[in-house]
């Protein structure tokens, strides 16, 4: 499981138009899911991205989480994340998780960071999603559980 964590002062998506979800200042976080990713491991990536200090303190420096400064969190999923580009010059895919698996477990860390954060939003799995952010910073993490 890879989620990509964008520090943002504002971000949201939009399919065919419409905005299915945004935020302001708090994180991006893109999704990807792996073949052998599960619930145990999504609340463990869930657990570290809400405490993940990426904010600035009155120093200065990155001491704050979203939870602490009461941001938002935008959970997109983004399959390409899985992609294996060690070789070659078109990405392989086989290690992400298929579909059908994969937005059932989407569906789950999504009601998981409902239950954890009060302020999120997120795409819509398997749409051709416009995303569109202003990285504060810039400040961007890969987080791999």
């Amino acid at each position: 499981m890879k989620a990509l964590l964008q520090r943002v002062t504002g971000a949201r998506v939009e399919v065919d138009g419409e905005s299915v979800g945004a935020i302001d200042t708090g994180l991006l976080v893109l999704l990807g899911l792996d073949k052998d990713d599960d619930e145990a491991g999504a609340a463990r990536l869930l657990d570290k991205l809400l405490a993940y200090r990426v904010f600035p303190d009155d120093s200065g420096r990155m001491n704050r989480s979203v939870a602490d400064i009461g941001g938002g969190v935008l959970l997109v999923s983004q399959f390409t994340l899985s992609a294996d580009t060690a070789k070659g010059l078109r990405p392989s895919f086989s290690s992400a998780m298929p579909p059908a698996q994969a937005e059932a477990l989407y569906s789950r860390i999504c009601e998981m960071l409902r239950e954890r954060h009060p302020a999120v939003a997120f795409g819509r799995f398997g749409a051709d999603m416009q995303v569109s952010l202003v990285n504060d910073g810039p400040v961007t993490f890969l987080l791999e559980v």
